[in-house]
């Protein structure tokens, strides 16, 4: 079964990213991306800690 996640996988990802929102944009998209990973492994804390109380 192949790896989802192959270096070459990540590469051809990254690159119609650029394609799609040009360079100028890249910066932001990634901001916003990192933002939201940061929300979500956020949440899923609080509520890990929630059902441990």
């Amino acid at each position: 079964m192949m790896d989802l996640f192959a270096p070459s996988h990540l590469l051809l990802l990254l690159l119609v990213i650029l394609v799609i929102f040009g360079p100028s944009k890249l910066g932001e998209v990634g901001g916003a991306l990192g933002k939201g990973v940061r929300d979500f492994k956020r949440a899923i804390n609080e509520t890990g800690d929630r059902l441990e109380n």
